[in-house]
């Protein structure tokens, strides 16, 4: 199911904080449109540490309306709280999600058995549901080592991993040690058609917010093993892979989305607009790439 371009929705706000549903709304029409293969609200992209409950569940809400079963839709669920993070899930899989990216706990840093039986708690507790590990040490301070998604692979609705260490050698060594159906997923754009051709499934992107068309080509070539039509599209977009970090994630993106005309340039805190640098370093690569004048 989870396969292929999956797009790490950002969560537009108005000028005044609040959730912008309209733009949310046509946000998630021009990903289906342009052939997006799923859906991915609620993760780091969306700011979902900043997401009130109701708001979480209510930007889940208006994605599964829009998506209308045209896409799977891969909801965000994770925490440092095991308990509230099956609660989410339970929730969500009330709602029609078709599934849960669950970003391992952060801060309290837990060993890999601990990893393991938080995954395991959570998988028991929504049977029905598949489940994606997130695993982004540069973010929680935890890295899901590829012996403990070996051991998560054996659970029956654990079905995958986005991977984002960064790190090739461990792609391939949890590529080793998985199950072929373990579905690993890059979770860097730049990365996605080198863990392609040591087996990888996809791509979780944050420049499919902008691209989404030419993304869902990318992952689908290199699914077909045609690297060389990948690979020109990474070319092209290379550079606003590269952009869309040269501050943290997703400050860079709303700023080319909303140069772009698809939203407000809205963040909560503790993230703010970008830098007057990075804006025009932005907006340079948007025009280079044809997508602004």
């Amino acid at each position: 199911m989870f396969i292929g371009c999956g797009t790490a929705l950002v969560t537009p706000f108005k000028k005044n904080g609040k959730l912008d549903e309209p733009t949310l709304r046509k946000l998630v029409k021009r990903q289906i449109q342009a052939g997006i293969h799923f859906l991915v609200p609620c993760g780091t992209t969306g700011e979902s540490p900043t997401l009130a409950h109701a708001e979480h569940l209510r930007v889940v809400e208006i994605t599964l309306e829009e998506a209308k079963g045209k896409v799977p839709v891969l909801a965000g669920a994770g925490g440092y709280n095991t308990a509230e993070v099956i609660a989410l899930g339970k929730e969500l899989q009330a709602m029609g999600a078709d599934g849960l990216l669950s970003v391992t706990p952060y801060y309290n840093k837990p060993t890999q058995e601990g990893l393991y039986q938080h995954y395991l708690a959570l998988a028991r507790a929504v049977k029905k549901l598949p489940i994606v590990v997130y695993s982004v040490q540069g973010r929680t301070g935890v890295n899901v080592e590829p012996s403990t998604l070996k051991r998560l692979a054996g659970i029956d609705n654990i079905v995958g991993v986005k991977e984002a260490s960064g790190n090739i050698g461990q792609m391939a060594t949890v590529l080793y040690e998985v199950p072929e159906s373990f579905n690993v997923l890059s979770g860097d754009d730049s990365n996605a058609i080198a863990l392609a051709a040591l087996g990888g499934r996809g791509i979780i992107s944050v420049v499919s917010n902008e691209i989404p068309a030419e993304m869902a080509k990318l992952a689908r070539a290199c699914l077909d093993g045609d690297f060389a039509a990948a690979r020109a599209v990474q070319k092209k977009f290379l550079p606003l892979m590269n952009v869309n970090f040269i501050e943290s994630n997703p400050i860079p993106v709303k700023a080319a989305m909303a140069m772009m005309g698809l939203l407000e340039p809205s963040w909560r805190l503790p993230l703010v607009p970008p830098s007057a640098a990075s804006e025009a370093k932005i907006r340079q690569v948007l025009q280079e790439a044809g997508l602004i004048q």
